[in-house]
């Protein structure tokens, strides 16, 4: 799945993206993490920074994007237009993840997954990758998915929020160990 890059540099780029989050996490008045906890607030759990969970994919656009209704976390729901498909490999073996965006987006692909790790290791509902044009995307016009990045939605940290739910199209059989981890509050 990786690309060549240095990984000790890879490393510290991953690991100042998750200081500057723990530090909103712990101290901005916006953070998720209840007030009460924000004291104590050792930081998000994550797995070890692993260039191997980065890839550079074309996104597989759908002709005619289907717009889908998506479930949350407080029995609401939110619409999503399912704009194409991403194929990496984890581990040697084949995923492909369906890319979302909000009606009218234009610039945000919206990449939410259940990997294998959901409820032992990681959030039980899922995680998310938000991907960017054109910060998230190369030279060449293909996109990163870095899994690194992948990140627990705000309800995991505290039920007030409303989350969208992984669509079952991304519910993967492989194990996905990068990114955020179970949370501790």
């Amino acid at each position: 799945m990786g690309t060549d890059i240095d990984a000790e540099a890879y490393a510290d780029r991953v690991r100042e993206r998750r200081r500057r989050k723990d530090e909103f996490f712990g101290d901005h008045p916006r953070s998720p993490v209840p007030q009460s906890a924000r004291d104590d607030f050792p930081g998000l759990n994550y797995f070890d920074p692993d260039p191997a969970y980065r890839s550079e994919a074309a996104l597989r656009e759908h002709d005619d994007p289907d717009r889908i209704t998506v479930e949350t976390t407080r029995d609401g729901v939110r619409e999503y237009d399912n704009v194409g498909a991403f194929r990496v490999a984890v581990d040697g073996e084949d995923v492909t993840v369906q890319a979302y965006r909000s009606p009218g987006e234009t610039d945000r692909l919206w990449v939410p997954f259940r990997d294998a790790t959901a409820g032992e290791e990681t959030y039980p509902a899922g995680r998310y990758l938000d991907l960017e044009d054109p910060d998230d995307r190369t030279d060449d016009g293909a996109w990163v998915l870095d899994f690194n990045a992948a990140y627990n939605p705000y309800c995991a940290y505290n039920e007030a929020y409303e989350c969208p739910l992984v669509p079952t199209d991304n519910w993967l059989d492989v194990a996905i160990r990068a990114g955020e981890r179970l949370p501790d509050l």
